[in-house]
């Protein structure tokens, strides 16, 4: 399973494959983390009544944050080059870059 895993991440090795869930959790959750303030200060809560406006809104603030904490924090632990050519796949599909 590991070896699967490994290959579906192109993962050098098991450490590798580490390192690259902890960048993934680590962006998760420091993307939550600051979406918090961030809606605090828009003060989208009093704005939208509505809870379902409110989830939508949020997410739309949480995936770019995700995406530059997710570039940052990979560069702190070295993986720049790997999570950068995520990023670009991911920026592909969306019709972002070609």
């Amino acid at each position: 399973m590991i070896q699967n895993l490994i290959k579906k991440f192109n993962a050098k090795s098991k450490a590798h494959l580490l390192v690259i869930f902890l960048v993934f959790g680590l962006s998760g959750s420091f993307s939550l983390w600051i979406s918090s303030p961030i809606m605090a200060a828009l003060d989208l809560k009093n704005i939208l009544n509505n809870y379902t406006l409110y989830i939508f809104f949020r997410i739309l603030i949480i995936i770019p944050i995700y995406q530059l904490i997710l570039i940052i924090i990979a560069s702190i632990f070295g993986e720049f080059q790997y999570f950068w050519k995520f990023e670009k796949k991911l920026l592909k599909r969306i019709k972002i870059i070609k």
